[in-house]
């Protein structure tokens, strides 16, 4: 269960890091992963959708740190979530061309998440 809460906490706190770097530096945020941040629109769609979905992960990963009884919870869905993200970004690669090294660099951590969230799982208990 330790090293399951570990595991949690450096995603979730990862997440939180995320969330506050597309808050406080939207414009290199989004062009890192090939954004245009038109006026607006799309500022405010990328702040809700990176800035605070990310932040919602963050804390849910992190929540088994005040309230143990929700570690089953939150592995779940780090589980769920990474599953769809790898399946997804994996399909982007077949489907898109020049995708630029640094997004593969995310497909490498989100698969390293997944697998990791699978160990914790399915293997050691939760």
């Amino acid at each position: 269960m330790l090293v399951t809460r570990i595991f949690l906490a450096i995603v979730g706190a990862a997440y939180v890091a995320l969330a506050a770097w597309c808050v406080v530096r939207p414009g290199q945020t989004s062009g890192s992963v090939g954004f245009e941040l038109r006026p607006g629109a799309g500022q405010s769609e990328f702040l809700v959708v990176y800035g605070g979905l990310q932040l919602a992960l963050g804390l849910a990963f992190l929540s088994p740190l005040l309230r143990p009884s929700y570690l089953p919870y939150a592995l779940l869905l780090c589980l769920v979530i990474h599953a769809c993200l790898a399946v997804f970004r994996t399909a982007s690669f077949a489907l898109f061309a020049d995708i630029p090294t640094s997004t593969y660099a995310l497909a490498a951590v989100e698969w390293l998440i997944l697998l990791g969230a699978a160990w914790r799982f399915f293997g050691s208990g939760k």
